[in-house]
């Protein structure tokens, strides 16, 4: 099985440097955990969403495995966990964060809030999409049929602002 994952760090390890070298080295520990890379995005930076006030080095690797889902997952936290993840406040700082965006099996929900396949932010995140283009850029997104390409030119858009109400002119709010 073929699953899309994003990799993202913004936290310095004392042993293994900055988060840009923290990420090659997970793909490294991957590797000797049996899966087999793929494909691997360029390493980008980007803004933090949250409270975190520390950039990001963000990038999205193609890994091939016989584990289902949910041993996948475990043991991507597992990971996390080894390179000194621990588990608190959402979107704070961290050494390394695994998640898993697509798989070739299509989409996968279970009774685990962090398994749900799409990953249920994916769209919103130009900083996967980005880096999941360079590699997956005709991966399609099951539940929108879209592909990784087209929903990142979507998520670049400019959003649309609300529109105004019409100001009313005073003849209009008078009452008879």
């Amino acid at each position: 099985m073929l699953y899309l994952i994003a990799l993202g760090s913004n936290q310095r390890h004392q042993r293994l440097g900055l988060p840009r070298d923290i990420l090659a080295a997970a793909l490294q520990r991957l590797t000797v955990q049996g899966l087999t890379i793929s494909a691997t995005s360029a390493v980008i930076g980007s803004r933090p969403v949250g409270p975190s006030q520390r950039s990001y080095a963000n990038a999205v690797a193609i890994v091939e495995t016989a584990q289902e889902p949910a041993a996948l997952l475990a043991t991507l936290k597992q990971t996390e966990a080894e390179f000194g993840r621990r588990r608190g406040q959402a979107w704070s700082r961290r050494v390394l964060d695994l998640d898993i965006l697509l798989w070739s099996g299509g989409a996968f929900a279970s009774s685990d809030p962090a398994l749900t396949i799409p990953h249920p932010l994916m769209r919103e995140r130009g900083f996967v999409l980005g880096p999941a283009t360079e590699i997956a850029g005709d991966w399609r997104d099951p539940l929108t049929s879209r592909t990784i390409t087209q929903l990142h030119a979507r998520n670049r858009r400019p959003k649309k602002r609300p529109e105004k109400a019409p100001k009313r002119l005073d003849h209009e709010t008078k009452h008879p």
